[in-house]
This record gives structure tokens, sequence and C-alpha cells, in this order.
């Protein structure tokens, strides 16, 4: 009959939402967990704040602290560390390598590629020393960053044939033996030399007076025996630990460098101070000398009794064979007696 054919019906509705239920159920389940999931990301973004990530030259002093980095150069706390002077591995294939006379011209045609290779520098043979091919760069041999060169520890003999842009040269723990004028022929932007330790027993003398940007040379740990002259530009002189005797300086070697202020002559075997001493000095480094005796007037003029020096707030002789206490009138004019032996 009709009113049981709808009875069947009904049930047959009936059993069938039971089963497909939990079916339908489950996906609508995970979608609403996945709105919420993302819901409670966005939320959480936009609750950062990400203002003081903001890095610019203009802010890049405040954010960064660096108050901790010196302005002396030292690279041995740099992290990774910088191997300076490592030389790239030879290609496996040499054929490979492009020939620089063809392709001159062609390089300047194209432009720039961030993906072109960068051609390594060859080794030198087992027992050959490393230097620079006729007519090529130093940043061959070296690492130059701008217009700074970095040779350290590079088992160099010579100074290496540089940029003419370069303003910063570093060749320490190396072993040049000497220094000629032509090393530094039309550097004119050379600031700062520094030969640290290596083995240079002599320097042409205009090996540094030509060069008119010089502001530091650094030539301690050497076996220099005579001082180039300098040019009038110099601020710095370090030629600590070496052989200079005082026959080694120039009568009156300083007398004309108006601009320096540290001249560091320590570990040497001078016999006097070398005097007379700019005016510009600031620090006098002269201990473990053989200097026995001192002029009443090298510090201080002894005529003008109204003189004071400011600036020379260092000086120090000690380990020289000398009774500071035997000269009373010659610091006078210093705010601070000189480090020494005073009886």
């Amino acid at each position: 009959t009709l009113p049981g054919c709808r009875m069947w019906a009904l049930a047959w509705l009936s059993i069938t939402s039971l089963c497909l239920g939990p079916a339908w159920a489950v996906p609508a389940r995970e979608e609403r967990r996945k709105v919420e999931k993302l819901k409670a990301e966005l939320a959480l973004h936009e609750n950062l704040d990400l203002d003081s990530y903001d890095l610019a030259l203009d802010n890049y002093g405040e954010i960064l602290d660096l108050s901790n980095y010196e302005d002396l150069y030292d690279y041995a706390d740099l992290a990774p560390k910088i191997e300076v002077g490592t030389l790239a591995p030879r290609p496996k294939d040499p054929a490979a390598l492009p020939d620089l006379a063809t392709t001159a011209e062609t390089l300047e045609l194209q432009p720039p590629t961030s993906t072109s290779p960068i051609l390594p520098a060859p080794i030198p043979a087992q027992g050959e020393a490393a230097s620079a091919p006729p007519g090529l760069p130093s940043c061959l041999l070296c690492l130059c960053i701008g217009t700074s060169v970095y040779c350290d520890d590079a088992d160099l003999e010579h100074i290496p044939l540089l940029p003419p842009e370069t303003t910063y040269l570093y060749a320490r723990f190396n072993r040049i033996g000497s220094i000629r004028a032509s090393d530094f022929t039309g550097l004119k932007q050379l600031k700062r030399i520094d030969l640290s330790s290596n083995s240079i027993s002599w320097a042409d003398a205009d090996a540094f007076r030509l060069l008119p940007s010089l502001q530091e040379l650094i030539l301690p740990e050497n076996r220099l025996r005579a001082l180039p002259e300098l040019p009038r530009s110099i601020v710095r002189l370090d030629a600590r630990l070496n052989s200079i005797p005082s026959a080694g300086l120039r009568p009156e070697a300083f007398r004309d460098l108006k601009q320096l202020q540290f001249l560091h002559l320590s570990d040497n075997q001078l016999d006097y101070i070398p005097a007379p001493l700019p005016d510009s000095l600031r620090s006098l480094h002269l201990q473990n000398n053989n200097i026995q005796t001192m002029q009443q007037d090298t510090f201080c003029d002894s005529q003008a009794h109204s003189q004071v020096r400011r600036a020379l707030e260092d000086v120090r002789l000690d380990g020289n064979p000398i009774n500071l206490g035997l000269f009373p009138n010659a610091y006078f004019c210093l705010p601070r007696l000189p480090t020494g032996r005073f009886f």
C-alpha cells in the first residue's frame, strides 16, 4: 500500500544518513581546523614588531653595536676566518682558461654578469717564491678589497706590482728582503704601508720620500740598519725591533716632519735621542736601546723657561743605560717625566 511504501522510504533514508553522516562530518571538521590555524598564524605575524630590523645607512650604527671594533686592522677575530693571500687551486683543465690577449676586446663589449667566472691565480712551483707576473697587479696574488691590498703571509720576496689607486698595503709575515724606490712609483693615494715581520735589511733612500699621501709607515720586526728619508706627510713611524744604530739616521732626520705624532724606535741600537724633535710629536718610544746621555735641550728650549710642550705626553727611555736623574733641566717643559731610571 502507499502508506507502507512511504514508511520503507523513510526508513531507508534514515539508515543512509546514519552511514554517510560521519564521512561528511570529517572533511568539514578538517576544513574548520585549517581555517582556525591560518587565522592564528596571521594574528601572530600581525603582533610581531619588525621596526627594529629595518636596517639602513641612517640607523645602521644605532641597531648594531660597533663600539668594540678597533681601527687598527686586527683581523684575527674575524669569523669566519679569512685566509689572506691564499691562492685558488689550478683548474684541472688549463686549456679551459681563455686567452687574455684575445678576449680583452670582447670583454669590453659584453656587459658584466653575475655568472661570469673568476680566473684563479696560478700556484708557484714548489720552492719558488710567489711573485706577480710582469704587467699584472698584485690582486692575482693578494686579496684586493676596494683600495686596500692584503698580502699577508703570501710567501712574497718582493713588493708586488700594486694597482695605481692603492690606499692601504698590508704585506706582513712574508720574506721581503729589500724595498726599491720603484716599488711605490706613482702611488699618489697610498696612505699606509705595513711591512711588519719581514726580512727587510735595506731600503732605497727615496723608497718612501716621493709618496705625497703617506701617513703611516709600519716596519717592526725586520733587519733594517738604516732608515730611509721620509715624506713630510708622515704621521706615524713604527720601526721597532730592527737593528738601526744612530749612524743609520740622517742628521736631524725628524726636524722638518711637522705632522709626525708617533715615533717608535724601541729595541734598536741607538746611542742618542734623535733630536731635534718636531713640536707635533705626541709619543716617543726609545726603550731598549743604548742611549747613555742627552743634551739639556733635547726636549725643551733651555733659553725659553716659559715653554710648555703639552703634546709630548708619552716619552719612554726605560731599558737604556742612562740615569735620567742627571738631567733635571731637560724635562721642565714636558707635561710628564719620561719613563726610565732616575737614580
